[in-house]
């Protein structure tokens, strides 16, 4: 049976769990208990200290499993060489000892078998399982991959220096009462690390290490009062969702998300994986986890985003406040000019771009359509006839404004200029990137690459506000769309979209029909209001989680009433601002012909000519880019004497 989800405005304050009600963990919730773990503890005695040149003379393991012991494993091994003098003295192996021994071929088969689907411990654990790992190589047997725990590890987390002044294994041995003591051989010492190991673990369980899940993560560098806290992620759903921490008074601390398990992710928050020192003073105040798990991971990354919105908890950095986001505005008025805004509003023959990320991005694509277009800059509303004594700003003198205030240029003629901008910010941003190409060009042949830079991120603000706008408003008009794609089990993510926001998801299996699923969710999907284009109905975030999941391979419309597309020179289509200039400063490159120094430029029948340059009017520059590395020439004022 398929599962259908219907996004709600608000659904965050319905806990899941509410304080007080008991909750029934199963088995896989829970993980394996220490005492039903199988462990193997194996020690190894070689020839030297490094795998690559050295080999194996013994090797001993024992199987252990909630305290009792279920086998062991005992074998010499013939190295293939002598034993070094040094080794005889350290281990009492001698090359006699070893003669008739078998090689390390028919004893790994063997040793693999004892410890399959076991946990593999040894007292500094590297070195061992490193000669185990190379001598599979050699032999071509595959590593099984079984997890490891190194009780030399466990014992820097739990054991002082006050008790013991190092982590030796005859000092660990001596301090937890060993049965056996360790002697340098393979046995002796394996049965020595299962007394260690027992006493460790009765060490850590007051720290929480009770369940194998636990030990993974045991010696992380962990404050003991956040590990403590790791029982909060017992009962969490193995599935993709939000998940919320909640403070002393229930307050919503933190909100994220999981597209894989929730399980797995709050995990990680009580171990050395998390690292923010804001994430770790978070889990010290929290109480408890909501989870809210979802159909599919973009309900659970929409989700996120809606419940930040809605709770601003003070420990999420982005999203907050996305009523904050500014618009870039050609406002309708006789003489139309720039402005930001925090509303896109329906007003008749006004055009927006964007949101901004930020008021400064928004005017830095304000600077890039006048530094393009010879539109005004003041910011007073002007009447359509010019008041007598009128007098125009120093832009008019600079040749960069018509004076549309004094009645030097006529209404008709500003009109043109205002559907010249127009048209860049919701067509053809070619305009406004050709304007800072010869800028960017020209500083760097005067050697003003800081001023280049400038300029760059100047345009790359224009670029991002008006590729997200014609992103936009396609689907801000489109009052229902409905998508489906592949899973990686076979089945079907069904995603309804309504006016920019998602409406409602759901998940099908690969044997069952998706078409009644898809009729079911159009019927019941959340009913949305329409949005002023290009604002969608939905935080700008969520458009673009949905435009991105969209546009994955293998995602088909199942449905959608009304056209979707965008301009075919958007600024979409442009790319980054480093592409963008590159590509018109690119034609005009220099290179080098004959040792003359020429520039390639069209030819009157359509193709390529070229020209010399005079070295003394413009010289070849560098300019960085990004990622784009070109020599553009320019035209250079004559130098003077």
């Amino acid at each position: 049976m398929s599962t259908v989800r219907r996004l709600r405005p608000v659904w965050a304050d319905a806990s899941p769990h509410p304080v007080g009600q008991p909750v029934q963990l199963s088995l896989e919730d829970l993980g394996t208990p220490l005492s039903d773990v199988t462990f193997v503890v194996v020690d190894l005695e070689t020839t030297g200290g490094t795998p690559a040149d050295c080999a194996i003379t013994e090797i001993g393991a024992v199987k252990v499993r909630g305290g009792e012991v279920l086998g062991e494993f005992q074998t010499l091994v013939d190295p293939g060489g002598p034993v070094p003098p040094f080794i005889q003295v350290l281990t009492g192996i001698t090359t006699t000892m070893l003669i008739g021994a078998p090689p390390i071929e028919q004893v790994l088969p063997s040793f693999l078998e004892f410890s399959r689907g076991a946990v593999l411990v040894a007292h500094n654990a590297p070195f061992d399982i490193s000669f185990l790992k190379a001598a599979a190589a050699r032999t071509g047997h595959a590593w099984p991959g079984n997890q490891v725990v190194d009780t030399v590890r466990l014992a820097r987390r739990v054991v002082t220096r006050d008790e013991a002044p190092n982590h030796k294994l005859s000092t660990l041995a001596g301090l937890f009462h060993a049965t056996v003591t360790p002697n340098h051989r393979a046995l002796s010492d394996a049965q020595a690390t299962v007394d260690v190991l027992h006493a460790l673990l009765s060490r850590l369980a007051p720290l929480g290490v009770t369940h194998l899940e636990d030990l993974a993560t045991a010696t992380d560098p962990v404050p003991q009062d956040v590990r403590r806290k790791r029982t909060l992620a017992d009962g969490l759903p193995d599935s993709p969702g939000v998940y919320l921490f909640r403070g002393p008074g229930d307050e919503v601390l933190y909100v994220g998300t999981s597209t894989t398990s929730l399980r797995q992710r709050v995990r990680s928050y009580f171990t050395s994986a998390e690292k923010r020192s804001r994430m770790i003073e978070m889990v010290r105040v929290a109480h408890r986890v909501d989870p809210i798990p979802c159909a599919t991971p973009l309900e659970a990354r929409i989700r996120e985003l809606r419940l930040i919105a809605a709770h601003s908890p003070r420990y999420n950095r982005r999203s907050r406040f996305p009523e904050r986001m500014p618009w870039v505005r050609l406002t309708s008025e006789p003489y139309p000019r720039l402005s930001v805004v925090r509303e896109v509003k329906d007003e008749l023959g006004a055009t927006y771009i964007g949101p901004f990320s930020s008021a400064s991005t928004a005017q830095l694509a304000v600077e890039a359509l006048h530094e393009s277009f010879p539109i005004r800059q003041c910011t007073r509303r002007l009447p359509l006839v010019a008041l007598a004594g009128s007098s125009a700003c120093v832009l008019a003198e600079l040749g960069r404004c018509g004076a549309p205030c004094t009645g030097h240029q006529s209404a008709p003629d500003y009109a043109d200029v205002v559907e010249r901008v127009r048209h860049a910010m919701l067509a053809d941003a070619g305009p406004v990137v050709e304007a800072h190409a010869d800028r960017i060009a020209w500083l760097a042949a005067q050697e003003r690459f800081e001023e280049a830079a400038t300029v760059r991120d100047r345009l790359g603000g224009f670029l991002r506000g008006a590729a997200r706008a014609q992103r936009f408003a396609p689907l801000a008009a489109c009052s229902e769309l409905v998508a489906a794609r592949r899973a990686d089990d076979g089945g079907w993510e069904i995603v309804l979209v309504r006016f920019g926001r998602l409406a409602g998801t759901a998940r099908v299996d690969r044997r069952t029909d998706p078409r009644p699923t898809i009729a079911t969710l159009q019927a019941t999907g959340e009913q949305v209001e329409p949005a002023v284009a290009p604002a969608t109905a939905a935080h700008p975030e969520e458009t673009d989680l949905i435009l991105a999941w969209l546009e994955k391979p293998g995602v088909r419309l199942v449905a959608v009433d009304t056209p979707w597309a965008c301009p075919v020179r958007s600024a979409e289509a442009l790319g980054d601002p480093a592409a963008a200039v590159g590509s018109l400063v690119r034609p005009r490159l220099a290179t080098t012909v004959d040792g003359r120094v020429v520039q390639l430029v069209p030819a009157s029948d359509g193709g390529a000519g070229e020209r010399e340059l005079d070295i003394a009017e413009a010289r070849p520059v560098t300019l960085e880019l990004d990622a784009a590395r070109v020599i553009p020439i320019s035209a250079r004022p004559p130098r003077t004497a």
